[in-house]
């Protein structure tokens, strides 16, 4: 009896994980899902003699209690925020505009070595209770105590407490990520 000698897939395949999704298939699946568009922040006091403010634009941001009322944001393991907010207890999440596109992709840029130059032009006031930058122009901003963090894969869940909310005047349609773009609710 003949035996096949195992072949490895073709380089350019993407392997898959143990339970047989691939990375891409993943990501391609997981795209199809619209997810609102955030501006997480926290002020870095250590980082020089007046801190620093930091941020990141987040897509998994989501409630998860009324009673007391918790969010959650799930952060890249060993990003900057990822590595402030495990130092610093409290920050702020600004819910984006349909309008705020370019914070969105300000915000999202990868190996960036400074973020105080991405705040510099943009309209924005610190919360009392974080210190964090609240965006001028969102359509609602919180600010928020870290009550756990659980690691998942590459990633940590930060679940947070809400201490304040913020409803500025306005209006407009929320900001939306869908297959990879940011997008308007049509």
């Amino acid at each position: 009896m003949l035996q096949k000698t195992p072949t490895s897939p073709p380089v350019s395949d993407p392997v898959p994980h143990a339970e047989g999704v691939s990375n891409d298939e993943f990501r391609a699946a997981m795209s199809r899902l619209a997810a609102g568009v955030v501006l997480v922040t926290a002020h870095d006091p250590d980082d020089g003699p007046r801190g620093e403010d930091v941020g990141m634009t987040a897509t998994a941001f989501v409630s998860v209690s009324l009673d007391p009322p918790l969010v959650l944001v799930s952060l890249r393991n060993g990003s900057r925020m990822d590595d402030l907010l495990a130092e610093v207890p409290v920050w702020a999440v600004s819910v984006l505009a349909e309008d705020q596109r370019h914070v969105a992709g300000r915000f999202a840029m990868k190996n960036r070595v400074s973020d105080r130059l991405l705040f510099a032009d943009l309209p924005y006031t610190r919360g009392e209770e974080s210190g964090a930058p609240l965006m001028g122009g969102a359509l609602s901003v919180l600010e928020c105590r870290t009550e756990s963090r659980v690691v998942a894969g590459d990633h940590t869940l930060v679940v947070g407490r809400v201490l304040t909310v913020g409803l500025p005047a306005g209006g407009g349609g929320p900001l939306t990520y869908y297959q990879g773009k940011y997008r308007r609710l049509s």
